[in-house]
C-alpha cells in the first residue's frame, strides 16, 4: 500500500471483535494501511499481584486513516473487524480535530473515568486551558473538581474526565462557537489553576 493513497483518505472508525483491538490495530499496520488506537495505561489487579496494563481508550474501536472507495475491502478483510461505524452502509468521516481530541485523552489517562454512551443533562462548556484546551464538553456532576463528558458524535461514544471547574467556560446558545467566560474566570483564575493542577 503505498503513501499516496494516503493524500486523500479520511478518518474512520472500525468495530472490532471483543479484545480484539490491539490485534487488529498490528494487522492494519502489517497491512501498510494507516491505523491509530488510543490506548491509556491503568492499574490492573490481580490477586498475588498489581500491574499497569494499556487498555484501550475507547473499546471495540479502532481507526484508520483510508481512501474508503480504494482500501475498505482490506479493512474488512482485516481478521477481527467487524464493520465500518456508521449510519446504514454509509461510513462516518471522523472529523481531525476528534482525532486529536482522542491523542490528547490518551495522554491524560489520570483524568479519565469511564467510557460512556449518552449525553446527560447539563451545561455546555469549553476548556480554556491545560491539556484538554479548546475541548468542548458538557458537564456531568459539578463540584471541586467537575465530571466533563466529550461526546463524539461520529461514534455515538463519550469519555469522561475529571477537570477543575476554573478551567471551564459555559457556551452560550446561538453562540458562534466561542466560549463565554463568566465574571470568575479570567485570566489570573486560569493562571492560578494551571499552578495549582501542576502542584496537586
Amino acid at each position: 500500500m503505498t503513501n499516496a493513497l494516503k493524500k486523500d483518505g479520511c478518518w474512520y472508525a472500525v468495530y472490532v471483535r471483543s479484545r480484539y483491538e490491539k490485534k487488529v490495530h498490528q494487522y492494519l499496520l502489517e497491512k501498510g494501511l494507516s491505523s491509530f488506537l488510543p490506548l491509556i495505561e491503568t492499574l490492573r489487579q490481580w490477586s498475588d499481584r498489581k500491574k499497569r496494563v494499556e487498555e484501550p481508550l475507547i473499546r471495540g474501536y479502532v481507526f484508520v486513516n483510508i481512501n474508503y472507495h480504494k482500501e475498505h475491502v482490506h479493512v474488512l478483510e482485516t481478521d477481527g473487524v467487524v464493520k465500518f461505524i456508521g449510519i446504514g452502509k454509509t461510513p462516518s468521516v471522523i472529523s481531525e480535530r476528534d482525532i486529536d481530541w482522542l491523542k490528547r485523552l490518551a495522554h491524560e489517562p489520570d483524568a479519565i473515568g469511564e467510557t460512556v454512551i449518552s449525553i446527560p443533562v447539563g451545561k455546555k462548556v469549553r476548556v480554556l486551558a491545560g491539556p484538554f484546551k479548546d475541548m468542548e464538553g458538557v458537564v456531568k456532576k459539578e463540584g471541586r473538581e467537575e465530571r466533563l463528558l466529550v461526546y463524539f458524535d461520529s461514534i455515538m461514544q463519550g469519555v469522561e474526565i475529571t477537570i477543575s471547574p476554573e478551567l471551564l467556560a459555559p457556551i452560550e446558545k446561538g453562540a458562534s462557537g466561542q466560549a463565554v467566560e463568566g465574571s470568575k474566570t479570567g485570566d489570573h483564575e486560569v493562571e492560578s489553576a494551571i499552578r495549582h493542577l501542576a502542584h496537586s
